[in-house]
Parts: structure tokens; C-alpha cells; sequence
């Protein structure tokens, strides 16, 4: 019977962190670009209104 085993997605050896890697720095580029970008769209929705006399 042929086997069925699915090949591994690591070599099982595990590696010291040293830093953050470079998808944790993306990822919180991405969250903070998106949490200033809803805060600015806030601020103008919600801010002063300019009157017109």
C-alpha cells in the first residue's frame, strides 16, 4: 500500500528568535497606516463645521 503521509511543512528544527521578523514589523505598519486612516476619517466627518453666512 503506497504511503499517504503528507510532507511536513517545517524541518522540526527550531531556530532562537533574535528579533522581531520582518512580517511582524508589516504587520504593525499595516495596523497602525489603517488605525490612523480611520482616525483622520473620523475627525473630518465628525469634527467642526465650518459655517457659511
Amino acid at each position: 500500500m503506497p504511503s499517504t503521509q503528507v510532507p511536513s511543512g517545517h524541518t522540526g528544527i527550531v531556530h532562537p528568535r533574535t528579533g522581531p521578523a520582518l512580517s511582524d514589523i508589516a504587520l504593525f505598519a499595516c495596523a497602525f497606516l489603517g488605525v490612523w486612516l480611520v482616525r483622520r476619517a473620523l475627525r473630518r466627518r465628525f469634527g467642526p463645521t465650518t459655517s457659511r453666512d
